[in-house]
């Protein structure tokens, strides 16, 4: 392997540890918020960095297996065990279609890649929630839309909207896609 590769594999690891390393610190440090039957998971705002570089993908994946594990350790973790597959699984597949829909923009903001997350988290972890806590808790519908949607549009939308706003008022956005183009 060259220099250039295995520089390259360096940074995306790196980049992939700093990602998820942020996602656990806010997640655990946001506990009560992050779990529970009504949740505003703050940390699921950073999914708006799968739009900007595929590292983003398998830190956020990463980050949230990390911050289930600690959570049910902690005690926090109120779905138990089946959140640190089912949990991992919605932040996984969100991340990554996230990622796939980084190149539609509206008004230079990645938008469209919002809605995955809010999506995917609103029905696994709604119906996860439903599963564990009992139907008499709340019904599945409320689960998805109010319990866990509304917590998600907050983060996703609204806070992933003020990331992906402030890269790009920065410039940080051209910088990451231009060192992302240069190293590959």
């Amino acid at each position: 392997m060259n220099q250039s590769k295995a520089s390259e594999k360096i940074r995306f690891l790196t980049l992939t540890g700093v990602i998820a390393g942020l996602y656990t610190a806010l997640t655990l440090l946001l506990a009560p918020f992050s779990f529970g039957i009504v949740q505003c998971r703050v940390s699921e705002a950073l999914t708006i960095l799968a739009a900007y570089h595929p590292a983003a993908v398998a830190g956020l994946t990463l980050g949230c297996a990390i911050s289930n594990l600690v959570g049910l350790t902690m005690g926090a973790n109120t779905a138990g065990a089946l959140d640190i597959l089912l949990g991992t699984l919605a932040t996984g597949l969100a991340a990554w279609a996230s990622y796939g829909l980084r190149h539609i923009r509206l008004g230079g903001l990645p938008v469209l890649s919002t809605v995955p997350p809010v999506l995917f988290n609103a029905l696994i972890i709604g119906t996860e929630l439903t599963f564990v806590l009992g139907p008499v808790t709340l019904p599945t519908w409320l689960m998805w839309s109010g319990s866990v949607g509304l917590g998600q549009i907050i983060a996703c939308v609204g806070g992933g909207l003020l990331i992906a706003y402030s890269f790009q008022k920065s410039g940080l956005d051209r910088k990451i896609q231009q060192d992302w183009n240069t190293n590959r």
